[in-house]
């Protein structure tokens, strides 16, 4: 089924992603955000779904159905750094705080900051080409959304 969005992210550079897959890859990645801690809240998958809404303006069961097929995705997907990389390249550097902002919004949602979950935060912001001082600025956006 992802066969063709999983050999491009699995290329030595991964190509430019068309939307499709590329709103695909970020729901995967907020997905794999959201089990970093060992545990897939309702909460979280909430979030998810109202972030993917909002970011795609899609109506509440597409963005559910985005999720869901994201969840397959991010069990099949390789490292995250590949993963990372491919949504980089699909994403123009002015929207890549945004996007840090919606991964950690998913992050918060369960009401508790998990070690794993700041680990993984931390190295998606390297590898979207982001700093430290973007990502405390993403968090306190999400926290206060």
């Amino acid at each position: 089924m992802f066969e063709r969005l999983l050999s491009g992210l699995l290329a030595p550079v991964p190509a430019r992603l068309p939307e499709p897959d590329a709103q695909l890859a970020l729901a995967a990645l907020m997905v794999r955000v959201a089990r970093s801690d060992g545990i897939y809240a309702d909460d979280e998958i909430a979030q998810i779904d109202r972030v993917l809404a909002c970011l795609h303006g899609l109506s509440p069961f597409a963005a559910a159905d985005l999720r869901a097929r994201a969840e397959v995705l991010e069990a099949e997907a390789p490292d995250t750094v590949r993963f990372t990389r491919a949504i980089k390249a699909a994403t123009a550097q002015e929207d890549r705080a945004g996007l840090l902002q919606a991964l950690w919004s998913v992050a918060l949602s369960d009401g508790a900051r998990d070690a794993e979950e700041d680990r993984l935060l931390r190295l998606v912001t390297n590898l979207l080409g982001l700093t430290d001082v973007d990502s405390a600025l993403a968090r306190q956006r999400a926290a206060k959304a």
